[in-house]
């Protein structure tokens, strides 16, 4: 097996503010992420790991990260920097267990004991691919579409995952009832992992790989992106829609701005869901007066 390497880079003193850490990874493209408290000391770490894999690379990465790192706030005394020479699954195996999410569902990784009696097992080997149901809008894309399952007049009979990432939310909708789903994104990595994971999870999905919403009809469409593309993308995600829409990866206070985008396709608001910092927007097909 290749032995790839990392470069981590350790910030103390950032605070106790989780969904911060977790926008700041996201913009500056973090491969990874952990939060470590010494048990001792009690000191934080809030830690991110980026592909490096030389120590002239780390100078250049370091070079290119630092000013990103200061114009979000980040001071370059915060900033502890290694070049790890170990494979992926040892850096970020300890920082990972099984969760609950929602009424039923449970995730964790492979390496992980099986889900509690009761709930409903979603295995995942994510790689490098996002989603693995720890981050807050991952866990309100799933009760969302855990709830449109529970109800027989509402289980979706097909479904879109529109930046799928890992695949979780697709394979917890098969896993929940879902007759067919398509993920799309536009990462070759994110396809090979939801191939990956629907396998280990004995579904059946389709992926493409592609950053625009293909031109067909989903019983649920649900895109756990950022704010930006959200609204970008509303003509031909709301095209897509067949009857119910759930969007997230925005904070509460983007509600309105992504909302205002859908609305004017024609979708209206079912029910907004908060979570921290962080929201989601559920919508629907506006039904016609006879």
């Amino acid at each position: 097996m290749q032995v790839l390497n990392y470069l981590e880079l350790r910030m103390r003193g950032f605070g106790d503010d989780e969904d911060r850490f977790y926008l700041l990874a996201a913009r500056i493209d973090a491969v990874g992420t952990a939060i470590e408290t010494d048990a001792d000391t009690q000191v934080v770490d809030h830690i991110l790991w980026f592909d490096c894999q030389t120590a002239e690379e780390q100078l250049d990465l370091q070079s290119k990260l630092l000013p990103q790192l200061n114009a979000l706030g980040v001071e370059d005394w915060q900033c502890h920097w290694n070049l790890l020479g170990e494979d992926w699954a040892t850096a970020w195996q300890k920082y990972w267990t099984g969760v609950a999410v929602g009424e039923h569902l449970w995730v964790r990784p492979s390496f992980c004991d099986a889900a509690p009696e009761g709930r409903i097992d979603v295995v995942l080997d994510p790689g490098m691919a996002f989603g693995t149901g720890t981050h807050a809008t991952t866990r309100l894309c799933l009760q969302a579409i855990e709830r449109l399952c529970e109800q027989s007049d509402t289980l979706p009979e097909t479904l879109l995952d529109m930046g799928a990432g890992s695949g979780l939310l697709a394979i917890a909708g098969l896993k929940m009832g879902v007759a067919s789903a398509l993920g799309v994104d536009n990462d070759a990595i994110a396809v090979e992992a939801c191939l990956v994971n629907a396998k280990i999870n004995g579904v059946v999905m389709q992926v493409e790989l592609n950053d625009t919403p293909p031109a067909k009809k989903f019983a649920c469409v649900v895109a756990n992106i950022l704010a930006a593309p959200l609204v970008a993308m509303a003509p031909a995600l709301a095209a897509c829609v067949g009857r119910d829409l759930i969007l997230s990866g925005l904070l509460a206070t983007q509600v309105e701005m992504v909302e205002g985008a859908y609305l004017a396709e024609g979708l209206v608001r079912k029910r907004v869901d908060i979570d921290g910092d962080w929201a989601s927007l559920e919508m629907t097909i506006e039904r016609k007066a006879c």
